[in-house]
């Protein structure tokens, strides 16, 4: 059975950390490599034992920035 991949609203509403799928669906479903690298630059990563999560403040502030 194939993975449900969360919906864009539900990444979006109220949520502080975001894993790796949602924030490529926060980065309006690009790839892998350019959530990651987006993430990196944005120094957004938050790393919790072996798991990896991304703040959303600081990559809204880090793509508002760059869109200017």
């Amino acid at each position: 059975m194939k993975k449900e991949s969360p919906s864009p609203t539900e990444v979006l509403e109220n949520r502080i950390l975001v894993t790796t799928d949602e924030l490529k669906i926060l980065c309006g479903n690009c790839g892998r490599s350019v959530a990651l690298k987006i993430g990196n630059e944005a120094k957004a990563r938050v790393s919790v034992g072996r798991r990896v999560f991304w703040s959303v403040p600081k990559i809204t502030a880090f793509l508002e920035r760059t869109a200017e």
